[in-house]
């Protein structure tokens, strides 16, 4: 008998829990560790944020999901990974012990970087929740008394569409509240250029970004460094290609959303071999680590190595499809590892994404998501807003049946006249 844990139970840790007691024997046992019994699905959170869903509408409870599953749920949460010990540390004093952990943990959100950011500081966030309650009561604020909006993200974020989507949203909200005219916005983003969004750019989401913001009068800066954040001011700096300061800003705003950088959950972070210095867990084709190789990486929490140099740190962003392809090669290889077979599964990493802006949106194809890519295209329209609305009912509905389906998924890829997004390279036996 074997025992897997998986630590998390966000977008990627509920279904590697599903995909996995697939996979298992049945002597085999599976854990879930996470904090609390709640899933919430985060890319409804900026609809959360302007009143268009409330947290009943987009949360499910676990416990009894994983107990007719057959899986268990720790919900005290993690306090340290010991993998020299095969043991984590839970935050009420005891063990759990695994034959097999798999890393889900999402990322933790390093707001004290920069001095006034977040929620507890003078910045809104989509990153939570708890957060988009908090900004949806800010967002009712400013529509009584309305001025100056700031969205964006912060150097080193890597997770840059909910940004494009909350600052749309946003100003479709606005609109519909009829102040827009009186809220003047500006986008500002560590990327080279709008659209680069951690990829380089897919397709022509440069231009079909730009060409958006410009249709709805968004001003923007790119290269921009976020110095400080005091209440109503954010100071940032434009730089050139080489990092030197070009122009200093002084941003007034009665309302902003800005997307940290993130960083490993504490858990984890500065265990030696386990994760890089930024606390993300290192892994290689198999999603495995290296160190630790009854370990498993998967989602926010894995370690991926930026595109290319920019002025700023502009980190890689790991997409819904991307993180599913992850899981399932996941589930393979410690399926096989079970039965005494090596691990033979590499994800494709392939990323399907639907930035929505409230009434329409921009859609982004990229084989593979890290180019240079076999598909590199992106289109828009209003049959994005509806494919983003569908893909919220397919997913927590996957959640609440507790299955692993794919129905969603092959339906989206039949209209984009995409086949096996989530294929796994299976490499030949030894």
């Amino acid at each position: 008998m074997s025992h897997i844990a998986v630590l998390g139970a966000g977008l990627g840790g509920v279904i590697m829990a599903y995909e996995m007691k697939d996979k298992l024997r049945p002597e085999d046992e599976i854990t879930v560790v996470n904090l609390g019994t709640t899933y919430s699905f985060v890319p409804s959170n900026p609809w959360v944020a302007v009143g268009w869903r409330d947290r009943k509408d987009i949360s499910v409870d676990l416990s009894a999901i994983f107990e007719k599953r057959g899986i268990r749920l720790r919900p005290e949460g993690a306090k340290r990974v010991h993998p020299d010990e095969n043991r984590i540390e839970m935050n009420d004093g005891s063990s759990l012990t695994y034959d097999y952990l798999i890393i889900a943990t999402g990322p933790d959100l390093a707001f004290d970087e920069i001095e006034g950011l977040g929620p507890a500081g003078c910045t809104q966030s989509v990153c939570h929740i708890d957060h988009a309650e908090q900004a949806r009561t800010a967002f009712d604020a400013l529509v009584k008394k309305p001025g100056p909006v700031v969205v964006g993200a912060v150097q080193g974020a890597s997770c840059f569409g909910p940004a494009y989507e909350f600052a749309f949203i946003l100003e479709t909200a606005l609109r519909r509240a009829k102040i827009r005219d009186q809220v003047p916005m500006t986008f500002v983003t560590p990327e080279p250029y709008i659209g680069h969004l951690g990829l380089d750019g897919v397709g022509d989401t440069k231009g079909l970004l730009e060409s958006a913001m410009r249709e709805r009068h968004i001003k923007w800066i790119a290269n921009a460094r976020v110095k400080s954040v005091e209440n109503g001011k954010m100071h940032v700096e434009e730089v050139d290609e080489a990092g030197a300061v070009k122009t200093a800003h002084e941003l007034p705003f009665a309302y902003s959303m800005m997307l940290p950088a993130f960083r490993g959950v504490p858990a984890i972070i500065g265990v030696e071999g386990l994760v890089n210095p930024r606390g993300f867990v290192l892994i290689d084709k198999h999603q495995r680590n290296p160190k630790y190789p009854n370990v498993f990486g998967i989602g926010v929490a894995v370690a991926i190595p930026p595109v290319g140099k920019t002025p700023l740190p502009v980190g890689v962003p790991k997409t819904g499809f991307m993180i599913e392809s992850m899981v399932t090669a996941t589930a393979e290889n410690i399926g096989a590892l079970l039965r005494g077979e090596q691990p033979r599964a590499v994800a494709t990493w392939n990323a399907v994404c639907l930035a929505d802006f409230g009434d329409e949106g921009i859609a982004f194809v990229a084989q593979p998501q890290i180019p240079p890519r076999n598909v590199n295209w992106s289109s828009s329209g209003k049959w994005v807003h509806a494919a983003k609305i569908g893909f919220e009912k397919y997913f927590l509905r996957k959640v609440r049946q507790g299955k692993a389906d794919t129905f969603y998924e092959n339906l989206v890829l039949d209209v984009l006249g995409i086949k096996k997004l989530k294929e796994l390279r299976i490499e030949p036996a030894e």
